[in-house]
């Protein structure tokens, strides 16, 4: 690495979150660490935050990536939120992440820069504040390959080695993942400033919220009924394509849910390859709360703690600011199904809408639950039409079933072409499969070695491709005793 202190790095931040009343944050600086060294740094995502790559991409990088120098502009934050924890409420909080400020692209985007594992806060509660390498890694490689299959989610922006251990079940190394974000406003954001604040608090929160993300929507008469209504509407749509690609967040608390409808948090999760509405990874999910087919409706749960923490901006009269929520929750279920048919339908093909589309899919679904057929193969085989004669394409039933399918995309007015290429741009031909991140991981981790990771970037990064080099990667892993298991590690 050069020094490139003479180039100016390209920082343009705001500090909009910092004006909101103090009950929200505690200003904070990251603690140094001894000896940052930039792991991987995302010169795409850097270059669209106006930011200069080569004067980031050195020791000076490094540097602000590891909280050991605060760019100009920066006015460093812990955030403040609550949250439902597996059914339970609790107080929480940045207890290992600091807002560094807000940066505004050249295309006047408003995108939060958070480091996290940059050291305690006074919401650590007992904990250490950093971060180990692994973990922090998993969650560039997933969310950046949530962002090639066009899901809205949080993006990394660089990991930095420490110099340091940190100490979990085993010394680790330490690492600082920095998180870009559209904001780290949270369900569990509201349900603190319900629980703690003043209704004054609350409507600066709600009003921040509205002006952040929905403020080219219609207000209509009754705003934070609004603000209801588009956080459902993009929860709705978020969630059925979580369901489309086969992911499980793994821990939908709801500090976990974001206003502005990203996904955060890659902690437990994983993509599923058998096809089990009941798959379950999260260690510490014993009850399956967050199984991939109790999403929807864990979805809908966290919703409603948001609506119970709007009441008192909603109506004055109590009982008709729960009707009003209750109606806004009721509409999650509508519009949820109305996305997840549309996405499935152009999963196979289906441009124009039939009565009977939903029990195609659904028996499609339960032969490959039947069959454990694996989920993104059983789509990516129908793309190529190569099916080979086993498993669940060699069954009577799967025969059965292609001749109503074949005959349905015959009913449709758009040509056969026009059908298959739906179908690409549907059915990733690659997702991060378990295996293939554990491996990048462990060759990054325990030997330093990047290269892994960087090729398994390279496959995730357009999905869609159908190229020849991703074939490889669309392997199934195999066979083993044990399942596998996902950590809460970041």
């Amino acid at each position: 690495m050069t020094e490139n202190r003479a180039i100016p790095e390209g920082w343009n931040f705001d500090n909009s979150y910092a004006r909101l009343p103090q009950l929200f944050f505690t200003r904070q600086s990251p603690s140094p660490v001894r000896a940052p060294k930039l792991s991987i740094f995302n010169e795409k995502l850097a270059a669209s935050l106006g930011l200069n790559v080569q004067a980031l991409n050195s020791d000076d990088g490094a540097a602000v990536f590891a909280g050991n120098r605060i760019p100009e502009g920066a006015a460093p934050l812990a955030q403040a939120y609550a949250g439902h924890q597996f059914g339970h409420f609790t107080m929480l909080g940045d207890g290992r992440a600091l807002l560094l400020g807000e940066q505004i692209t050249p295309t006047d985007e408003r995108m939060d820069i958070q480091l996290k594992g940059s050291g305690r806060t006074p919401y650590s509660r007992g904990g250490d504040g950093r971060a180990a390498l692994g973990p922090m890694l998993r969650e560039y490689i997933i969310s950046e390959a949530m962002h090639g299959l066009g899901i809205p989610t949080t993006r990394s922006l660089a990991v930095v080695t420490t110099g340091e251990p940190v100490h979990r079940e085993t010394e680790l190394p330490g690492a600082v993942l920095t998180r870009v974000a559209a904001s780290h406003l949270r369900v569990g954001t509201f349900e603190y400033a319900s629980q703690w604040g003043k209704v004054e608090d609350l409507r600066a929160l709600a009003d921040y919220a509205w002006q952040r993300h929905f403020s080219e929507a219609d207000a209509g008469e009754n705003r934070y009924l609004s603000l209801l209504r588009e956080v459902v509407r993009r929860q709705a749509e978020l969630i059925a394509q979580w369901m489309h690609a086969g992911f499980i967040h793994g821990v939908m608390n709801t500090d976990n849910m974001t206003i502005s409808g990203e996904t955060i948090d890659y902690g437990p999760c994983a993509f599923m390859d058998a096809y089990d509405p009941a798959t379950v990874f999260s260690s510490i999910d014993v009850q399956g709360r967050y199984a991939y087919g109790n999403q929807p409706y864990m979805a809908a749960w966290n919703l409603a703690r948001l609506a119970e923490a709007l009441l008192p901006l909603l109506h004055d009269n109590q009982e008709q600011a729960i009707e009003l929520a209750e109606k806004e929750i009721a509409a999650f279920t509508k519009l949820y199904q109305r996305h997840w048919l549309a996405g499935m339908r152009a999963k196979l093909g289906l441009f124009n809408e039939e009565e009977e589309d939903e029990s195609l899919i659904e028996e499609l679904l339960e032969l490959m639950e039947k069959h454990s057929a694996d989920y993104t193969n059983t789509f990516r085989t129908l793309t190529l039409g190569d099916s080979e004669e086993s498993g669940l394409f060699g069954t009577d039933e799967y025969a059965q079933w292609h001749e109503r399918w074949q005959a349905r995309r015959g009913r449709q007015e758009e040509p056969e072409a026009s059908s298959h290429q739906l179908m690409r741009d549907s059915n990733p031909a690659v997702i991060p499969r378990n295996h293939r991140v554990e491996k990048a991981l462990e060759a990054a981790v325990e030997q330093g070695d990047y290269s892994v990771m960087e090729r398994l970037l390279a496959v995730l990064a357009n999905p869609y491709a159908y190229s020849p080099e991703q074939a490889e990667y669309a392997a199934l892993p195999e066979p083993s005793a044990c399942p596998y298991r996902t950590f809460c590690g970041t």
